[in-house]
Order: structure tokens, then C-alpha cells, then sequence
């Protein structure tokens, strides 16, 4: 693995961002009490992160899916686990690490809408916008990237990398 020298975002830049995310979704849910669910594993330190930073009272669930094979897209979702609980009824809060091509994400709104919760939106830390296939739309972004396979904060290349607190671009 290859990677470039300087980072793409430091994680000082990355905890400012997720400061800015969770002060928006906390004014935005005032009131209200929210459902995390953290798509495994990518989301895991992101949502971690985010989570503690909230002012309003926020659950937390799992759902593991992927649509990637090392570095290409297989253009479709496959679900590996999935939340313990109904989300029916609930403000749900999807926690992605990056959207894509969106087909993961798509997939999960899809399946969480069909449960029919009282709101159901998603906070993703990177967007890769040229790469979309799908007419999905984060409520919430931290950074807009360009077409770059990331690695660092919980991304990973073949499970290296997760813990680096930096997110690199590998080459």
C-alpha cells in the first residue's frame, strides 16, 4: 500500500469537522431523541466520535454492508448484519464514513424506510460526489473529497489502516 506523504485531512481537521457536524444535528434534533446507526466498519470512530459530541439524547444500532472488493465497487449492496431493533417510529440518523457511489447508502435508506421511521436521514464524513450512481443526498457532509480511494479513521484497504488518526489517499 502506497500512500501519499502529506494527508488528505489531519485529525485535527477531522475533529473540527465532527465538532461543526454534531453541534448541526444537535440543533436540528432539539427536542427530539435520535438513532445512530453506524455502518460497519468503516463509520465505527467517526459515529464514536460524533456520538459523544451530542447534546441530545441519541441510541445506537449497527448495520454492516458493503458493496466494495478491494478498491472497485461490485455495484451492489450486500447485507452482513443488521440493527437489533425496529426503527419504527424513530429519528433515525444513518453514519456513514463515505458515500460513494451511494448503492450501500441507498440500500440502507431503502431498508430502513420500509420500517417507516419518523424521519430518516444521513451525516457522512466524506462525499465523493463524482462517483455517484444513485440519487442519494446527505443531509449532513464533513468533506466534499474527489475521486480518491481514502485510507485512516476507520477506512481501510484490505484492513489496514483503520487506526491511523490521519485519512491518507492511497496511490
Amino acid at each position: 500500500m502506497e500512500l501519499r506523504k502529506e494527508p488528505l485531512l489531519t485529525a485535527a481537521q477531522i475533529q473540527k469537522k465532527v465538532e461543526t457536524l454534531a453541534g448541526e444535528i444537535s440543533a436540528d434534533y432539539a427536542g427530539k431523541e435520535l438513532l445512530l446507526i453506524a455502518v460497519l466498519k468503516g463509520s465505527l470512530i467517526f459515529a464514536s466520535d460524533l456520538m459523544r459530541r451530542l447534546t441530545v439524547p441519541a441510541g445506537l444500532e449497527f448495520i454492516r454492508a458493503r458493496s466494495y472488493c478491494q478498491t472497485r465497487s461490485r455495484g451492489c449492496c450486500e447485507f452482513l448484519m443488521l440493527p437489533e431493533r425496529p426503527v419504527t417510529g424513530r429519528h433515525v440518523l444513518i453514519i456513514e464514513d463515505i458515500v460513494d457511489t451511494g448503492i450501500t447508502a441507498n440500500s440502507i435508506v431503502e431498508y430502513l424506510a420500509a420500517q417507516d421511521p419518523a424521519s430518516l436521514d444521513i451525516c457522512t464524513l466524506l462525499d465523493k460526489p463524482a462517483r455517484r450512481t444513485t440519487e442519494i443526498h446527505p443531509r449532513y457532509t464533513g468533506f466534499a473529497i474527489e475521486n480518491q480511494f481514502v485510507v485512516g479513521y476507520g477506512m481501510d484497504y484490505e484492513e489496514k489502516g483503520r487506526n491511523w488518526p490521519d485519512i491518507h489517499v492511497m496511490k
